[in-house]
């Protein structure tokens, strides 16, 4: 009940800030012609949800919803296969299924990695392609949306994840280990350092 709890707090927030995002489709004459612009959602996505160090609910709620909100008429995610739940009926980590259940999710599929991203791009025998692919990932994945770009519309390539906290002694240690974990997990790649004057707080965030 509390993750579910913070599932459907967090999407809700979400929801809201995204519904403000001025999005909407304009035209003036004030120029000579009609001239202006054309919001229109993308039909088909999919979202590519990490899952192999740790899994991320939290990629499901921030790529799905701004989905949903734009009118996506299909969203789907892919994501690794979890060894811990490998005699499920679905072998994902549950709280990723249910991520995908708050934020209205139309197809999940145990699929990881470069091939993932394939199988979206090119589609398969149980998977059909999608006009546009979202999410993070490792080094492989980021090279597989490299490698299909022009084929499907990708989001971007982002790199490892480094992440600098600088702190004092004022600094709450919870929330500083909160936010360098929140990044660590990312990737065995990822660099997440705190700075900080004092040996108090790096004890107080080591323990935490």
């Amino acid at each position: 009940p509390a993750q579910r709890h913070a599932l459907e707090k967090a999407a809700a927030r979400i929801e809201t800030f995204h519904r403000k995002q001025p999005l909407t489709s304009w035209f003036t004459n004030e120029l000579g012609g009609t001239l202006g612009q054309i919001i229109r959602p993308i039909q088909r996505v999919g979202l590519y949800v990490p899952g192999g160090t740790a899994p991320l609910p939290s990629t499901v709620l921030m790529s799905a919803i701004p989905a949903k909100v734009a009118g996506v008429k299909e969203i789907v995610v892919v994501t690794p296969p979890n060894k811990s739940f490998a005699n499920a009926v679905v072998p994902i980590d549950p709280i990723i299924l249910a991520a995908c259940a708050v934020a209205g999710v139309d197809e999940i599929y145990p699929l990881g990695g470069a091939q993932a991203i394939a199988a979206l791009a090119y589609g398969t025998e149980t998977v059909r392609p999608v006009d546009k692919i979202f999410g993070p990932g490792n080094l492989f994945v980021t090279l597989a949306k490299r490698q299909v770009y022009g084929v499907v519309g990708i989001d971007g390539l982002a790199g490892p994840t480094e992440t600098v906290v600088v702190a004092d002694e004022s600094a709450n240690p919870a929330w500083v280990a909160a936010d360098v974990l929140a990044q660590a997990e990312h990737d065995f790649l990822a660099s997440a350092i705190l700075l900080t004057p004092s040996n108090s707080l790096i004890e107080k965030v080591q323990i935490e």
